[in-house]
């Protein structure tokens, strides 16, 4: 699988046969611009402008946008019910953790998840290989809930989203309260918006750093 960071939480998920998924694509008010990129498939967390954004993207690609089961190609995606605050959706609405079956690997992500996942979910997610989580705070959870999630669902790779970039235009934590929270794990930090990831070279609790792509 090779993954690319748009920036904020927008990536570009893509199986070796060459089946790719956007995530949450971002409109030009956060500060990043997407230009016609093509996809396959678009999964939506939930109806914010910085995350339903179809601007940037070119063709006629299938949208993802409820909880359950899906079949986008050759690959599996099921979204799971959460919320963007932790107080059941009363202050930002709803949300969708999406979980991407890809080349062998469970790719989970999280959207603007705004609270700590029940047991019960964790437990029906089950183990993820690679983490999309956002840390920045103030409208989703920080780096703290974050790594907890990470330990929580056995994450062997964390990589971290939605968080202040010099290209944000609005104002929420940055990276150093992960770095602080992640003292145990091993911290790759690439000069490059794209990684590709295999089952061989996951490795073991690994914070996995991506550059947005500019």
């Amino acid at each position: 699988m090779q993954i690319t960071w748009y920036g904020h939480s927008c990536f570009l998920l893509t199986a070796e046969s060459g089946y790719s998924i956007l995530t949450d694509p971002c409109g030009r008010d956060t500060g990043y611009e997407l230009h016609d990129i093509v996809c396959d498939a678009v999964t939506i967390s939930h109806d914010h402008p910085d995350h339903n954004c179809f601007t940037g993207v070119s063709g006629d690609p299938l949208v993802i946008r409820t909880a359950g089961e899906h079949k986008a190609g050759d690959l599996t995606v099921t979204g799971f019910e959460s919320y963007h605050d932790n107080a059941k959706g009363a202050t930002r609405g709803s949300n969708l953790v999406f979980r991407f079956g890809i080349d062998g690997l469970n790719v989970l992500h999280l959207g603007d998840l705004g609270h700590m996942l029940s047991d019960e979910l964790i437990e029906q997610i089950g183990p993820v290989d690679v983490l999309l989580a956002p840390i920045g705070g103030v409208y989703t959870i920080n780096a703290e809930t974050a790594t907890r999630l990470a330990d929580a669902l056995h994450a062997k790779v964390l990589i971290p989203m939605h968080y202040k970039t010099p290209a944000l235009h609005f104002n929420i934590e940055g990276l150093e309260p992960l770095l602080a929270a992640n003292a145990s794990r091993r911290v790759h930090s690439l000069n490059a918006n794209t990684a590709a990831l295999t089952r061989e070279s996951l490795g073991e609790s690994r914070l996995l750093i991506l550059d947005y792509k500019h």
